[in-house]
């Protein structure tokens, strides 16, 4: 898993947005918390949260009877479980409506398992026989949420314990934070082509359809309309980098990127490099093993095009996520 970090706070903090309840806020429906250490220790020297409890919000007391969703797995209604005639989602989506409509300047977010307003994924509906349909679905915030954000990285707490979602979903917020104050806040041509460019190795290690259409699509499209442009771009994107890459797909990026090195590291060194990303494919070393030796040497000799690559730090190193992978 991640280290906590103790290197030095950086100079910038990303905004994220996560469930108040993860940050220690007495707002379950038991009137405690699920306080997370990885959000409060790993995470806060880089994140600036946003928290929100949409039950809270909604005006639900705390503590409260627990809530379900049920009826229809496509539409379906929250209910206090105590009470199968109670209609809360009205409510409760008045509560969390302004919310959404202001996540805009979020490039993450972290929610709650297993709630039936927060949840990612596998959350029980209920028929009225008051057993769980086969199909599952997502909590009522979350589901706004994603609808009206779909590009933003979102993630369960618990499935960060996961660490290879864990470099994915840290990887995705610091790309879309690039590309929200690098591009966006910016718009040029130009800008885009850099953030391509610092972005195309970490792009071929998730994709190589994306890497290459991308590409194809950025080299002919100087003169068409920007606003659209960018947000083709960012949404072929952002869906390219959405799950964890493949060992294998690593081990081609980090030989493209050794390739760099051929006309300034002598041959015997590039064979010592070459023989540390085997030991990575075999599974022998982790990630980070080869990427520190590739980014001693393209410090040392490589070009400014191939140091100015993200792959080789997509976030700060202190964070220790490759020590994992």
């Amino acid at each position: 898993m991640p280290h906590r970090n103790t290197q030095p706070v950086p100079s910038y903090k990303i905004p994220v947005g996560i469930s108040a309840c993860l940050l220690g806020d007495n707002v379950r429906f038991n009137g405690g918390h699920s306080q997370s250490q990885l959000c409060m220790k790993t995470f806060a020297n880089y994140f600036d949260y946003v928290k929100f409890c949409p039950e809270v919000a909604a005006g639900f007391p705390t503590p409260r009877p627990s809530m379900r969703l049920t009826g229809n797995p496509d539409d379906p209604v929250l209910r206090f479980t105590n009470d199968p005639t109670s209609e809360l989602t009205e409510q409760f989506i008045q509560g969390y409506q302004n919310k959404v409509e202001n996540c805009g300047e979020l490039d993450g977010y972290i929610l709650m398992k297993n709630s039936p307003s927060c949840g990612l994924e596998r959350i029980k509906i209920y028929q009225e026989n008051g057993h769980p349909h086969q199909t599952r679905g997502r909590g009522l915030f979350t589901k706004a949420l994603m609808e009206k954000y779909p590009l933003l990285p979102v993630e369960e707490e618990g499935r960060l314990n996961d660490v290879h979602l864990c470099e994915n979903f840290i990887m995705r917020v610091f790309a879309h934070y690039h590309f929200r104050n690098e591009v966006l806040a910016q718009p040029t041509y130009a800008n885009l082509l850099k953030y391509h460019s610092s972005y195309k190795y970490l792009l071929m290690a998730h994709s190589q359809q994306a890497y290459k259409s991308l590409g194809k699509r950025l080299a002919t499209a100087a003169n068409e309309p920007l606003d659209e442009l960018l947000v083709e771009y960012q949404t072929t994107f952002m869906k390219a980098i959405e799950h964890p890459a493949k060992r294998g797909s690593h081990c081609n990026v980090l030989l493209h990127i050794l390739g760099y090195l051929k006309k300034t590291v002598p041959g015997e060194e590039r064979q010592d490099i070459a023989d540390v990303i085997e030991q990575y494919q075999r599974g022998e070393v982790n990630l980070t093993t080869p990427v520190t030796l590739l980014h001693h040497y393209i410090k040392r000799d490589g070009s400014d095009y191939i140091r100015a690559q993200r792959y080789l730090e997509p976030y700060p190193a202190a964070l220790g996520l490759r020590n994992h992978v």
